[in-house]
């Protein structure tokens, strides 16, 4: 009897290549997968409302479209008070809960260069991270000073992270401004500029 018959390679092969497939095919649910690629992501739009005591304005979507340029204006008052809540997009459809549902592998981080803006994060339970870190989707501004420099270009960098090995909400000087959140290692999710005027 032959052991390497034609038939015999066949068959294993043809084993082996469902083996291959099935394995491929499926996800292991490990912490390396992004459950929300870069390429996914297609707008950033922050929800800006003035929560000054005494203000009834209605909230004011900032649409950030990825890889499209520009970057959309936020007028901010001194001294004024700004509820800010953040949606991310895949095309028409809202993947924030996306966020939510992976909050302890994602992180926001806000960068002002230019701007003195005191910030909190006002995150509830839903987008606060198992180490008790808030995620950031939800949080409020203080305006002290929209723009620092007069001659120079304020702005926010927003920046989300997926899967730092450590994250603080600290906030340290940069510069002429001020970062909100701190991060170690993880690879950028998204990240959109702002441009900040008085």
């Amino acid at each position: 009897m032959k052991l390497f018959n034609t038939k015999n390679i066949i068959n294993v092969l043809a084993v082996l290549m469902i083996a291959i497939t099935i394995v491929s095919c499926q996800r292991n649910g490990s912490v390396a997968e992004d459950d929300l690629p870069q390429e996914e992501l297609t707008n950033i739009i922050l929800k800006v409302r003035d929560i000054s005591p005494g203000s009834t304005a209605p909230a004011i979507p900032y649409n950030y479209s990825m890889g499209a340029g520009g970057a959309p204006t936020i007028p901010l008052q001194d001294g004024k008070t700004y509820e800010v809540i953040a949606e991310f997009k895949n095309g028409n459809e809202d993947v924030t809960q996306e966020i939510i549902d992976a909050k302890n592998e994602h992180f926001l981080i806000f960068n002002f260069p230019n701007s003195d803006i005191s910030l909190t994060r006002t995150d509830d339970a839903t987008s606060t991270r198992g180490d008790g870190k808030r995620v950031g989707l939800r949080t409020e501004w203080v305006v002290n000073k929209a723009k620092k420099n007069p001659s120079a270009t304020s702005q926010l960098i927003f920046t989300l992270y997926h899967e730092p090995a450590s994250v603080t909400e600290d906030s340290q000087t940069n510069g002429n401004g001020i970062i909100f959140g701190t991060q170690v290692g993880g690879e950028t999710d998204a990240q959109a500029s702002y441009n900040i005027i008085n």
